[in-house]
């Protein structure tokens, strides 16, 4: 299922310090909790004497997430998963993970410096990782002539269509993807060609 809403182009790691203690932010595109848990596991693994590793996540469309949560893993509540959380939700983007492990330097932070030291964490990956959008696309089913091949994949090239399957029997059946915006524009071309077509729900 494609999607109209930015999402993470990969994974980032970025390390900032705040009083001897280090933070290790990482974020992940992630659609499910299965992957949420898989990455918070190896987080683990990768820095097994860390003193904390806090998260937040939110999977589905920004601002109407589908799922969201997080985890202070030891800090105080409210000081690490919540801010990880926040920063995530003003970033307008979906499906993305970020956690921060952190190495305890030896200073104190105080609940008003741990909340700034994780939100600028979660800052410090988020504003750097690159973002792709995916449109929301349709499938088609379409029927025409051996003539009409050609029109057809002409279309296709010029309006960000594909041709995902072809079958050629008696007549042609071509399977083809586009995007929702183009919908109109696909059955335009199809009734001028004169071709049978229906969308796939």
């Amino acid at each position: 299922m494609s999607k109209d809403y930015p999402v993470p182009s990969g994974y980032l790691e970025r390390e900032t310090e705040v009083k001897k203690s280090r933070f290790i932010a990482r974020v992940y595109p992630v659609s499910t909790r299965d992957e949420v848990r898989e990455r918070v596991a190896s987080a683990h693994q990768d820095y097994p004497d860390a003193r904390h590793v806090c998260w937040g996540y939110q999977i589905g469309r920004p601002g109407s997430a589908a799922e969201a949560a997080m985890n202070d893993d030891g800090e105080p509540s409210g000081t690490a998963g919540k801010p990880i959380l926040n920063v995530i939700q003003h970033k307008d983007m979906g499906d993305v993970l970020v956690i921060v492990i952190r190495y305890f330097g030896g200073i104190k932070l105080g609940a008003g410096g741990l909340v700034r030291a994780y939100a600028g964490a979660a800052e410090s990956v988020l504003s750097e990782v690159g973002r792709v959008v995916q449109q929301a696309r349709v499938q088609a089913q379409v029927g025409l002539g051996f003539a009409d091949e050609q029109p057809l994949r002409h279309w296709c090239e010029g309006h960000e269509g594909n041709i995902e399957a072809i079958d050629y029997s008696t007549r042609v059946s071509a399977l083809v993807s586009l995007p929702v915006i183009r919908q109109s524009e696909f059955a335009a071309f199809c009734e001028a060609q004169k071709l049978d077509y229906r969308f796939e729900t």
